[in-house]
């Protein structure tokens, strides 16, 4: 192993997909309870937003203790904030179902 080797394994990996970087932020960001996040870029190939190596259209369905007595829109305002820097490189498009636990 070269010194450059050694020093590149020591580092810590670096997420390189969208949908584990979306995980990481919405997981850093709201604590949820429940996340599930799913690339749907292939269903959108061929429409607005959409690029031929995917990761552009993603489903989010995340329970949080963090949205209680919030608005929907408040939710929903909060989840693209924490997901503004997706936008800004290449996030087109997320279907949402966020909300708090059921009591």
């Amino acid at each position: 192993m070269t010194p450059d080797n050694k020093e590149c394994a020591l580092k810590m990996p670096q997420l390189t997909d969208r949908l584990s970087r979306i995980h990481e932020l919405l997981t850093e960001a709201f604590q949820p309870l429940e996340l599930e996040i799913t690339d749907d870029s292939a269903k959108h190939a061929g429409h607005a937003g959409a690029r031929p190596e995917g990761e552009t259209h993603y489903s989010v369905r995340i329970t949080s203790a963090a949205f209680e007595g919030l608005s929907r829109v408040q939710i929903q305002r909060s989840v693209m904030l924490a997901l503004q820097q997706e936008f800004d490189t290449g996030l087109h498009a997320l279907a949402l179902k966020a909300s708090a636990p059921k009591a």
